[in-house]
């Protein structure tokens, strides 16, 4: 299960850097991180940004919460440039 939702996790090297991306859009994992730690609700979340979906959400906190925890991150999903 934790790899699906990972799954929604990529990066890109032209999107922010390679910053985090959820699935492939331009909405970083450490905003939606940031918009929690600000204490929106999962449904705020996805008022701002009507592109996200609930397990994206849920997608950034895992990816936060194992790298914390350090175990293993499983290997992201590498857009290509251009």
């Amino acid at each position: 299960m934790e790899t699906e939702i990972l799954k929604r996790i990529t990066v890109n090297p032209v999107i922010f850097n390679g910053k985090p991306i959820i699935r492939g859009l331009r909405i970083k994992v450490e905003n939606v991180l940031a918009l929690l730690e600000q204490g929106l609700s999962f449904d705020e979340i996805l008022e701002e940004y009507p592109d996200l979906e609930e397990k994206d959400i849920r997608a950034c906190v895992l990816f936060a919460r194992m790298l914390v925890a350090n175990e293993e991150i499983f290997e992201l999903n590498l857009e290509k440039s251009g």
